[in-house]
C-alpha cells in the first residue's frame, strides 16, 4: 500500500513539472504566440494639445487658497511632434495657497473629451517646478464609472512627460470597462480632466504647473477592421 501510495505521488509531481515546464514563460505556446498582436492595431493619438483658450477650467476648495489659469505661448523643446496641426501654447495654471493642509486642486476640460477604440496609456507633458505633489488623470469608463489613474509625482525641474497605463477590465462587467457586447456601440472612454494632490509641507506660497500635448495611444483594431456593409450598434 504504500509503495502504491509512493508511487501515485511521483506520478503527480512528474506531471505538474511536465506541466510546469510547457507553460513556463520561457516557452510560449506556439498556439497563442502573435494572438495579442495579430488582433490589435496600436495608434497613438492627439487628444487635445491644449491651444483653446476657455476650454480648461481650474477649481480649488476656497477654504484652501486661489487658482487661475491661461494659455502661454511656448511648447516642450523635447517632443517629438505627431502632427503637422498648430501647437504653440500651453495651459498654465497657478495656485495662491493660503496655508498648508491637505489640499487639492482640478484641472477639467469644458467636456469630456472620448478617445476612440480601447485605450492603453494616457501621457501628457507637464512642467511640475519640482514640488512634490501628486498628479492623477481623472477618466470616465462605458458605462459612466468615474476611475482616477495615477500620473505620477511632479517632484522634477522642467518639462516631463508623464505616462499611465489604463488597467484592462478583467471580466468585463468590473474595473475600468471600456466596451460591451450588450449595449451598443459608443465611446469607450473618455477623459474628465486633472487632479492634483498637494504635499500638505509643500503647499504653501504659489505653486505654478504647466501642460501641454494630451495623448492616448489606442488600440483601434475593431474600428479599421469594421466591414463597409456591417452596421453599427449606435441607434
Amino acid at each position: 500500500m504504500r509503495k502504491l501510495l509512493a508511487l501515485s505521488i511521483a506520478a503527480l509531481l512528474s506531471v505538474g513539472f511536465a506541466f510546469a515546464q510547457t507553460s513556463s514563460l520561457q516557452d510560449p505556446d506556439p498556439e497563442t504566440v502573435g494572438a495579442d498582436s495579430a488582433m490589435s492595431s496600436l495608434r497613438e493619438v492627439s487628444i487635445d494639445k491644449f491651444e483653446r483658450e476657455g476650454s480648461w477650467a481650474v477649481h480649488i476648495s476656497p477654504d484652501d487658497g486661489v487658482i487661475t489659469s491661461r494659455l502661454f505661448t511656448g511648447n516642450p523643446a523635447m517632443k517629438e511632434p505627431l502632427e503637422e496641426d498648430e501647437d504653440t501654447q500651453v495651459l498654465g495654471v497657478r495656485v495662491d495657497f493660503f496655508r498648508r493642509g491637505i489640499n487639492a486642486f482640478t484641472i477639467k476640460s469644458g467636456r469630456p473629451l472620448p478617445i476612440e477604440g480601447t485605450t492603453k496609456t494616457i501621457s501628457l507633458w507637464v512642467c511640475g517646478r519640482n514640488q512634490d505633489h501628486d498628479m492623477y488623470v481623472l477618466v470616465q469608463d462605458y458605462f459612466g464609472n468615474n476611475y482616477q489613474l495615477y500620473l505620477g509625482n511632479l517632484g522634477f525641474t522642467g518639462w516631463k512627460k508623464l505616462t499611465c497605463v489604463v488597467p484592462p477590465s478583467p471580466d468585463g462587467e468590473h474595473g475600468i470597462v471600456q466596451s460591451s457586447a450588450y449595449y451598443g456601440d459608443k465611446p469607450g472612454l473618455k477623459i474628465i480632466g486633472f487632479q492634483v494632490e498637494c504635499n500638505p509641507v509643500k503647499a504653501r506660497g504659489s505653486y505654478y504647473m504647466y501642460l501641454d500635448d494630451l495623448r492616448a495611444v489606442t488600440d483601434l483594431y475593431d474600428l479599421e477592421n469594421h466591414d463597409e456593409d456591417d452596421m453599427l450598434d449606435n441607434w
